[in-house]
């Protein structure tokens, strides 16, 4: 998903659309463009930080208030969640779901940055986590394919067990 979505521009301070939209929230249709720069650029572009090191996300955070906790919600639901669903990892897509909530639900700015950065590490360890099971499934998946044992010479068929 997102694979035909444009790579958004970035200005001179290194900030996204999403940047610059979390910044500067402007009332009731800010949900309406939330959704479109959503639908407009991929995903990982939220991953981003600008020239300050900060996510577009850290100013909905710091900036607390009833509508950007809803586009808050909106967005990591979109951003983690859903991709974490998408990769069948549901123990995974549970714990993010929490830790969203538990932002959600917290009054203290303190204790909402610190439970933040807890969930955009653990997201960044799942995605690490799941690049490398692909990785290694090709590669597994190559090895099985090519017949060759680890000595050079060609076998048929190749035996599991040397492909660990």
């Amino acid at each position: 998903e997102g694979q035909d979505k444009l790579e958004p521009p970035v200005d001179e301070f290194g900030m996204t659309p999403f940047h610059v939209f979390c910044s500067t929230i402007i009332g009731p249709i800010s949900g309406e463009l939330l959704k479109v720069l959503l639908d407009t650029y991929p995903y990982h572009v939220l991953g981003w930080k600008d020239s300050n090191g900060k996510l577009a996300m850290d100013y909905l955070v710091t900036n607390w208030t009833e509508a950007t906790a809803s586009l808050l919600e909106t967005t990591l639901q979109k951003w983690m969640v859903s991709r974490l669903q998408r990769w069948g990892a549901k123990s995974w897509m549970e714990a993010i779901e929490s830790k969203v909530q538990a932002i959600l639900g917290e009054d203290d700015k303190e204790g909402r940055l610190t439970l933040w950065t807890e969930a955009k590490s653990t997201f960044a360890q799942y995605e690490i986590m799941a690049g490398t099971s692909i990785l290694e499934m090709a590669l597994w998946k190559g090895k099985l394919k090519s017949g060759w044992s680890n000595n050079g010479a060609k076998r048929q068929p190749l035996d599991r067990g040397e492909c660990r």
